[in-house]
């Protein structure tokens, strides 16, 4: 019986599910998003540095 509440497949969770490639793009992708922030909090304390006299 299906009702449509959630997927069946196509959906890897991510941290838990089984093989490499799913793990490799999910490593990717944190890697990414830590990169950008850290790049973003880079950016504002030289923009706050050159704004104090």
């Amino acid at each position: 019986m299906f009702i449509g509440l959630m997927p069946l497949t196509g959906i890897t969770l991510p941290f838990i599910s089984y093989g490499g490639t799913s793990l490799l793009i999910n490593m990717i992708c944190m890697g990414l998003a830590l990169s950008i922030r850290l790049y973003e909090e880079e950016e504002k304390e030289e923009h706050r540095s050159t704004l104090s006299f």
